[in-house]
Parts: structure tokens; sequence; C-alpha cells
């Protein structure tokens, strides 16, 4: 195994950060959070607590990252806190629903807007052709990787300064009646936390950034810092542009300023703006979720292939690839009705009902629904991990501590389980489609065990 270079620069960690959190939610949820609040302050107050239990659980993984600055994140600390099963499970679930299945709904949002463009073009075709080609870069080097994610951040940055100029330029909108609130304040910021879902991944990196102990910290609590800034001032230019009333109304807010203020040139740079969001998200996805399964692969031998790292570019590229392809597959999968039909009959074979696609608006939005309760979950772990660790490993250096310890992090864990309760509501049976995966890594990890075992008394 060639050990990862340690290349990045903080700059290169909040890159990634803004690429894989701001990807196509700020352009869909603003409606429905404005929907169910009362008043426009109301509203930019949900974003404003859904940034700072953000910032709270970014200082709880600052503490974790610089105490064991190595590539992994969650899996890392999971396995440490309580046994190398807790962080296999968390690995393997990562690689079979969770990341991979996160990974081929951003590139199916891409497929929507592009097939516009590429008039004809299949869908499932160019979302599948997206993740192949941003897997490439990763595989040939961080330098050429780290090149693409920052060119993607300051394209989107700039759109972004631009969406906000157009919201401020914009005329006077006309007041539109508005209704009672439909969700209320918890439902708002259940939509919330999911937007702001992403800023943990940059830990995935630890060991590949310069002086971790030192700079892991301010990539996650400033990379957070940043998005909730954006996250506010974006709000505002909508409800400047379209008013309270008009962003509750609109399901594409983003798409109304521009075209306020441009016409249709303006909607088509929404268009290649959604586009450029996406591909941020792809390609930090690809980048951070790589890592995880090279460490698991370093740790558990029956998984030895995923956690080398190619000799000459330095990059865990064989998790790329079986990254890439379980992604394919899912896309396939999930984004076909061929693949939807094959998944029905697969759940009718164990006793499973027909998967309720329609409901959660069909596609790749039913594996999201169905996998959130287990990202929760292990996010939950990840929290009372921290205490875990304070107690088990008094000894270890921590470059930096969480503030107001142990408030800090219980406050956290209260955070993930509220929102593993409202996913778990919200999803009901279809929770199995992330629960059963993660169940079926038991048996896997009983065998690698195994297998670990005889090739010692070998």
């Amino acid at each position: 195994m060639t050990a990862p270079a340690a290349s990045l620069r903080p700059w290169d960690g909040i890159s990634v950060i803004l690429g894989i959190v701001i990807g196509v939610s700020l352009f869909k949820a603003p409606a429905p959070i404005f929907a169910s609040v009362e008043g426009p302050w109301q509203g930019m107050a949900v974003w404003a607590l859904g940034g700072a239990l953000s910032l709270v659980g970014a200082l709880c993984y600052a503490e974790l990252a610089a105490a064991y600055p190595r590539s992994g994140g969650d899996y890392v600390y999971l396995s440490r806190a309580y046994a190398p099963w807790a962080g296999f499970l968390f690995g393997w679930a990562q690689l079979v629903a969770v990341l991979t299945g996160s990974l081929g709904a951003v590139a199916y949002v891409f497929a929507d807007y592009a097939a516009v463009v590429f008039d004809g073009a299949s869908p499932a075709a160019l979302a599948c052709a997206v993740v192949i080609a941003l897997t490439l870069p990763n595989v040939l080097g961080v330098g050429l990787s780290r090149g693409v994610q920052n060119a993607l951040t300051a394209a989107k940055l700039l759109g972004l300064t631009a969406l906000v100029l157009a919201g401020w330029l914009a005329p006077a909108p006309e007041p539109i009646p508005v209704g009672e609130p439909l969700g209320g304040m918890g439902f708002a910021l259940i939509l919330v936390l999911y937007a702001y879902g992403g800023w943990n991944d940059a830990a995935f990196v630890a060991a590949e950034v310069r002086e971790p102990q030192r700079n892991v910290p301010r990539v996650l609590i400033g990379g957070t810092a940043i998005v909730v800034v954006i996250y506010l001032v974006v709000n505002a230019a909508y409800l400047s542009a379209l008013g309270f009333g008009g962003v509750r109304a609109s399901s594409a807010p983003a798409a109304d300023v521009l075209e306020a203020v441009g016409g249709e040139v303006g909607g088509r740079a929404m268009s290649a703006l959604v586009m450029l969001s996406a591909l941020g998200a792809i390609q930090g996805l690809v980048f951070t979720g790589a890592r995880i399964y090279a460490s698991v692969g370093a740790d558990h031998p029956a998984f030895a292939a995923l956690g080398r790292w190619h000799p000459r570019f330095r990059t865990p590229a064989r998790a790329l690839v079986v990254q890439c392809g379980v992604a394919v597959a899912w896309i396939l999968a999930v984004g076909t009705a061929a693949g939807r039909g094959i998944l029905d009959a697969l759940a009718r074979a164990v006793g499973l009902p027909a998967l309720p696609w329609e409901r959660f608006g069909g596609g790749f939005d039913t594996l999201v629904a169905g996998t959130a309760p287990v990202f929760w979950l292990f996010f939950l772990g990840t929290g009372a991990a921290l205490l875990v660790l304070r107690w088990r490993d008094p000894e270890t250096p921590r470059p930096f501590r969480v503030p107001m310890h142990p408030w800090t992090p219980l406050l956290f864990c209260a955070s993930c389980l509220y929102m593993l309760h409202a996913s778990v509501d919200y999803a009901r049976g279809l929770a199995l489609v992330g629960l059963v995966p993660v169940l079926l890594g038991l048996p896997v990890y009983v065998l690698s065990r195994r297998w670990a075992r005889r090739g010692r008394v070998a």
C-alpha cells in the first residue's frame, strides 16, 4: 500500500465542503421551507438555526479529526469508539447504499438538466457518463481532482454571486397572498438540515490535508460557516426578488429570480448553475467517498484490494473504480423503468411489497428517503463517539477541543436523534432499503474476520 500524500491545502478542503453541500437543495428546498412558516423572518430563522446546528456538528468533527487524523472520517471514529464492526458497517453502508445512492441521485439531477441541452439523450446514460467522467481525474491524481473541484467550486460561487445580485436588482415583487403554514417549524428544520448535509465529508480526507491536526478543524468549521452565510444571503435574495408569497409559491425560485432580470437568458443561466452545482457535488462525493473504502481495505484483509493506493498516481484507484461501478449500478437500477421493475421483483421475492416509487417523487428520491435513517443513525453514533473517546482515550492529544463539552456534543446528538426519528417517520417501511444492506454487512464482516484469521494461520 502506498500512503496518501498530504497535498491538500485548507482551501482545497473547504472547496470540497462547498462543492458537496451546495448541491441542488438550495434551488429546490426554499419553497417548502418558507411554506412551512408564518413569515419571512421565521423562515430565515430556521435557515440560521439549521446552520448553527451544523456548526455544532462541525465543532465535534473538528475534535475527532484533529485527534485521529486518518482518512475515513466516521469509519475511523466508530471503529475506535465501539469496535471494528461498527466502522465496517459504516463503510459497507456507504458503499452499497448511502453514499453511492446520493452520488447517483445528484448525477440524475445533472442529467435531467443536461438532457434539455443534449436533446434526445437518455438521462440514465448521461448520469452514468458524468459519474464515470469525474471518476477518471480522481484516479489519475489528487492534483488533477483538486483542480477540477476548485474550478467547479469557483464557477459555482460566481454563479451564486450573479444570482444574489439579480435578486437585489430585480424589481419589487407584487404581493402574493399567503395561506396558513403547511408543515410547521419542525418540518422546515428537517428540510433545512437535509440542505446542509455533507459538511462532514472533509473528515474523510483528513490524512491528505497538510498539517491535518491544525488545518482539518479550520476546514470543517470554516467551510461550514461559509455555507451558512451563502445560504442566508441567497435566501435573502429570493425574498427580495420574489417576496415571501412568491418564494412559497415557486418550485424553482432561483430560475424565477434570474428570469425576472434576464428573461429567457436568465432561465438558461439557471440551468447552467444547477448543472455546475451538481457537478461540484458529484466531484466532491467521488473524491471523499473512495477514502472511506480505502480505509476499510487497509484494516480488513478481505477488502485489501480497496486499500491499495496506486503507486504512481497516489490515489485509491481500485476504491474509486468500485465506487463508480456501484453508483452506475444504482443509476441503472433506480433510474430506469426496467431497473425499478427488477427491484420490485426482488422485494416481492423476499416477502416485501413493491417499493412506493410514486409516493416519494419517483426514482432516486425514493432511494434517498430510504437510506436517510441509516445516515442519521451513523451520524448519531459519531456524535456519541466523541463522548466515548474522551473517556476511553484520555491520553490521546487533542489539538482542538470542542468548546462547552459535553453540552456541545450532546446538542449535536439530540439534533441527530431528532432527524433519525423524522426520517424513519417519513420513510416508514421504505427504511428497509437502507437497513437491509447494513444488516447484510454483518455476515460479510464475520466472513471477512474468518478470512483474516485463516490468512494469519496459513
